[in-house]
């Protein structure tokens, strides 16, 4: 077999071949290209660390491709083909919608975790449709479909590998073809997990229960998840167990926002040193700047990062107040944050279709207008393959010095939003955005409290969090000021998105 043409580094060379090593004791055998079903007792957790830079994703993506051209086949969110005693199968997976969305615009398949643990129900008619498109049945004869529909759903699942996707693009709708959801029952072979620093120790153990083989990617320099003690759950692993990444690869070396991020691994630097750093970057680099105020027309799609809740409820609240928002309603185009889902146990249908189409704690959503009842919604949720979503929601918008949020209207229940213009660098976590704008006034009082986290000053932590969430360019906002918007909230940048959505709507007296 002809393995990824990829040039690997010593360590990442290092790093797959021990890999490949464990999963040919599993039955995948990524050389010779060739699967076998796996032994009694078999499977095992690796984890793959390191810095940004370091060819983490690379290294994913490399594992992943040579499994599938092995034979493994791939489990998306959105289908699965029915189980056989012979398929090996392999889910590529991150814990928020924005984490995955990042690894798909690399070209790597993945899907959020809580799209693996609930799987869609299809219609009997159209799963022959999906199974056809994945390479499983025969070309099927559907009443209502014309051959030139089926044929442009065929085109879209070769370039995008999405049975909804293909499906809409034939003229369906997703309440034609998904009757439900529900948990699933049966465990898959491989799970490749990125962002694994965001990994707390519930999900970690329903991660275990379903892959019996997991590989975990993830920053040890990152922030650990709240209620963690500071420890990661890789950071548990024996020693043999973990392959750490230390080389900034050629494609990285002239970046000055990563130059900024592994500065921080000094022990000696200190707080106004590495401001002086930030500076003499951002004359010497435009994808550095020294920022004196907070851009505005920015935080409609790419929050603010921040470290202390106030700051970030200050910002929201000056956000909404130079766009004059009213108070009693929001505008089309305000970003929001899902805080979760509202609804009693006996609506646990209805949880499920909100957490499955990407309605979970932490989502970016941005919103684009009332629904058709009082207290809907229409959102298009940031990074989710089908954005567009209709749901019951309570908007909870807070104000400084105020205990308790104002909420413009709300169903009574459904799905909980805060707004999303400011938003902590712990929540930020897994995300990335072209252009990041951090708060460096909360980091300074971070600094002068002297706050420690795992052995590291959490200022520390915090920046190099904060600064690697940006792609291309790094705002260092050094004043607490806000500009002017130079053009109004809108939701056009938002038009181009796959049709025919499903709508989610909860009935608020029953389902």
């Amino acid at each position: 077999m002809t393995l990824p043409s990829v040039t690997f580094s010593h360590d990442q060379a290092e790093a797959f071949d021990r890999i490949a090593e464990a999963l040919r004791a599993d039955g995948v055998d990524l050389e010779d290209g060739t699967v076998r079903p796996p032994g009694a007792g078999k499977g095992q957790v690796l984890a793959v660390t390191g810095k940004a830079g370091s060819g983490k994703t690379l290294l994913l993506s490399a594992v992943s491709q040579a499994a599938q051209a092995a034979g493994v086949t791939l489990i998306s969110g959105d289908y699965e083909p029915k189980k056989t005693q012979q398929r090996r199968t392999l889910a590529i997976l991150a814990p928020t919608n924005k984490a995955a969305s990042v690894l798909r615009l690399r070209g790597v398949p993945a899907t959020t975790i809580h799209r693996i643990l609930y799987t869609p129900v299809y219609d009997p008619e159209y799963e022959r449709i999906a199974e056809w498109l994945a390479g499983e049945g025969e070309r099927p004869v559907i009443e209502g479909l014309t051959d030139a529909a089926l044929d442009r759903a065929h085109a879209f699942y070769q370039t995008n590998k999405s049975v909804p996707g293909a499906l809409a693009t034939a003229g369906l709708r997703g309440s034609d073809f998904i009757t439900g959801w529900k948990r699933r029952d049966d465990p898959l072979d491989m799970g490749l997990i990125d962002e694994a620093s965001m990994l707390d120790d519930r999900q970690f153990d329903d991660l275990r229960e379903i892959f019996p083989t997991l590989l975990l990617f993830g920053d040890p320099a990152q922030l650990a998840p709240v209620g963690q003690s500071g420890q990661m759950v890789f950071e548990r692993l024996a020693a043999p167990q973990v392959m750490h990444l230390d080389r900034v690869h050629r494609q990285d070396a002239d970046n000055p926002i990563l130059d900024l991020a592994h500065a921080l691994a000094d022990p000696a630097l200190g707080f106004e040193d590495f401001e002086r750093m930030v500076e003499d970057k951002a004359k010497a680099d435009d994808r550095v700047v020294w920022g004196q105020r907070v851009e505005v027309d920015l935080m409609a799609r790419s929050p603010v990062l921040v470290w202390r809740n106030a700051t970030r409820v200050r910002l929201i609240n000056a956000f909404r107040s130079v766009h004059g928002a009213p108070e009693d309603a929001l505008l089309p185009g305000e970003p929001l944050i899902c805080d979760g889902i509202e609804l009693p146990l006996k609506h646990r249908k209805k949880r499920l279709d909100l957490e499955a189409r990407g309605l979970i704690k932490g989502a970016q959503v941005v919103y684009l207008g009332p629904g058709s009842k009082p207290g809907f919604s229409r959102l298009h949720v940031v990074g989710a393959e089908s954005p567009q979503v209709s749901a019951a929601s309570i908007v909870k918008i807070e104000k400084p010095e105020e205990e308790e949020p104002f909420i413009p209207y709300a169903a009574r229940m459904g799905a909980t939003f805060l707004h999303g213009a400011a938003v902590t660098i712990h929540k930020a976590q897994g995300s990335q955005w072209p252009e990041v704008q951090v708060f460096a006034p909360d980091l300074f009082v971070a600094a002068r409290m002297g706050r420690n986290e795992a052995g590291q000053p959490l200022w520390k932590r915090l920046a190099y969090v904060a600064i690697t969430r940006a792609e291309t360019r790094l705002i260092w906002v050094v004043r607490n000021r806000l500009a002017k918007p130079s053009v109004p909230l809108g939701v056009e940048d938002l038009a181009t998105v796959p049709a025919a959505p499903l709508a989610l709507e909860v009935e608020e007296d029953g389902i």
